[in-house]
């Protein structure tokens, strides 16, 4: 629940408490499934009920808010990794620009002083041994994304 920013548990919040009609404080498992679906995560009824029995820590069958944040959270953040991986991908195609599925150190030593001029020849080196892992000279998809996300 640590990871969710203030917006994202406010809006928690409020769909918990529209379907807590009866101000018990908990709702069930099928009510997680359609608030889940209405936030447009798909989930089928085997792994919801899988998440549910994971998060439910007192075995009701029924999760109160925390439990419920904590199980939201998870998705929330899956979709959060998703969309970085696209715009990666976006990124990477912007700079593979004859679609070899690589970007060949040269490049990476440009893209690198662009994003700070201060880096060092001795710096860029570096980071380029760091993050060519397989020493080919070139940068795949994966080795760049690992870069990107550290």
């Amino acid at each position: 629940m640590d990871s969710l920013e203030e917006e994202q548990l406010d809006a928690l919040r409020k769909a918990f408490n529209s379907f807590d009609t009866e101000g018990q404080g908990s709702i069930t498992g099928e009510t997680v499934g359609i608030i889940l679906r209405m936030m447009g995560i798909k989930i089928s009824e085997k792994n919801l009920q899988e998440v549910i029995a994971e998060t439910d820590e007192d075995g009701s069958g029924l999760l109160e808010f925390e439990e419920f944040a904590e199980l939201a959270a998870k998705f929330l953040m899956e979709e959060d990794e998703e969309a970085l991986k696209k715009e990666l991908k976006e990124a990477f195609r912007f700079y593979d620009k004859e679609c070899n599925g690589y970007i060949d150190n040269s490049k990476l030593r440009e893209i690198l002083q662009e994003l700070d001029p201060r880096l060092t020849e001795d710096d860029l080196d570096a980071i380029i041994e760091e993050v060519d892992s397989d020493g080919s000279g070139t940068l795949d998809f994966d080795e760049f994304m690992e870069m990107m996300t550290g």
